[in-house]
């Protein structure tokens, strides 16, 4: 009898609750979820250490397309080689190796086919954001989630969205304390990111991924989804349309990402949402979501106060300064105890909405004209990255 059948049976034996084979970590009190990490660059050993620390979760194995970020996170989690896999497949022998479940924090173009693929695996996953670059890896993501949500958790880390403050904000919102919302205002203003690789070629367009429209979405979709994600959460919807601008003016040194946008959303029932973004700023760091209502208004900051003042009453809420690690493990403990209670997560829905509202922005950018929600999903254009790369993997240097 296998390991893990004798765990099953002899748990039924004593009347307990089973898991299935593919989800019955800590069914023992030395066995740990065995984890797979899909993208090893700066936040993928980061998120590996984090489930460490604060789930029974074990990483034990790493995939990148680079060999030398490989073979780090090898040695940080203590991974034998024939767990480390490099190049452009190299996740599909990771999703079939022992892992009960993966965490994806690869770039995002990537994100459809290496989550689907674990999806239809039995494998559970935990997704950065954003879950895609366009609509139709939103739509393949969602529909694949959709057929296993009675039986694996398909969970998109937004850390907004599992901190208290902004939580008990959302309730508040949703019971009224605004009255009727008629205005909006969400922005993300920070300061460039680091160049990783110098080189000129598709293997340094890999390395400085963020900088690269079709392999990130954009600014607005790889890092600005965070703030149009809770307004989308307050506001209990997507927007039906958007009208703006974006452009490349302070940071032009590298790839074909704008460096700041500045857009109207329009949601249901009239609202107006002023939305803008930059990534070269000095000096000012803020991502703020506030929301006027008729009765009252909720001020946001991710990494900051959040609160309502109202002309009846309000809610003091309070300080989120921790929410960027906190938020992430405040997912990670859920994730982990969904997988061993049975009751499993499924946010992909909402997850994609987000995401194609930063597609949306990004769309109405592009042209310079009003785009609709419906006229996204009619066009349904795919992003192709065109990568030419040797499929496993460039030299070390890179």
């Amino acid at each position: 009898m296998k390991r893990r059948d004798f765990i099953k049976t002899t748990a039924a034996a004593a009347s307990v609750s089973i898991l299935s084979a593919k989800t019955a970590f800590g069914a023992t009190a030395n066995e740990k979820l065995r984890l797979g990490v899909i993208g090893c660059g700066g936040r993928g050993p980061w998120i590996g250490d984090l489930f460490e620390k604060n789930t029974n979760t074990k990483v034990v194995a790493v995939h990148d397309y680079f060999q030398d970020r490989v073979e780090r996170a090898g040695k940080k989690f203590s991974i034998g080689k024939e767990n480390q896999f490099i190049g452009l497949g190299g996740y599909h022998e990771l999703i079939a190796s022992s892992v009960d479940a993966v965490a994806i924090i690869s770039p995002p173009y990537f994100h459809p086919d290496q989550a689907v693929a674990a999806i239809e695996a039995g494998k559970h996953v935990y997704l950065a954001k954003p879950v895609a670059v366009d609509v139709p890896g939103c739509m393949k993501i969602v529909a694949a989630a959709n057929k296993v949500a009675d039986k694996q958790s398909v969970l998109v880390d937004f850390q907004t969205r599992n901190n208290e403050f902004f939580r008990g904000a959302a309730q508040r919102i949703h019971e009224g304390i605004l009255g009727d919302p008629v205005l909006g205002q969400c922005f993300y203003y920070a300061g460039r990111l680091g160049k990783q690789s110098k080189r000129d070629d598709d293997v340094g367009r890999l390395r400085n991924w963020v900088f690269d429209i079709a392999l990130s979405g954009d600014i607005i979709v790889e890092q600005n989804i965070h703030v149009l994600d809770v307004m989308n959460w307050y506001l209990q919807g997507h927007p039906v349309s958007a009208v703006g601008a974006g452009g490349r003016k302070a940071r032009v040194d590298v790839g074909d990402c704008n460096d700041h946008f500045a857009l109207q959303y329009n949601y249901p029932n009239d609202v107006i949402v002023d939305f803008s973004s930059a990534q070269f700023t000095h000096g000012i760091s803020d991502l703020c979501i506030r929301l006027m209502g008729s009765e009252g208004t909720v001020d946001s900051h991710y990494g900051g106060d959040v609160s309502i003042r109202g002309k009846k009453k309000g809610w003091p809420g309070g300080n989120t300064g921790q929410i960027y690690q906190q938020g992430a493990v405040n997912n990670m403990i859920d994730f982990c105890a969904s997988i061993q209670t049975g009751e499993y997560l499924n946010n992909a829905l909402e997850a994609a909405h987000s995401t194609m509202t930063s597609i949306l922005g990004r769309t109405a950018a592009q042209t310079g004209e009003r785009v609709t929600w419906d006229e996204l999903i009619a066009t349904n254009e795919t992003l192709d990255a065109k990568l030419d790369l040797p499929a496993d993997g460039p030299e070390l240097v890179g």
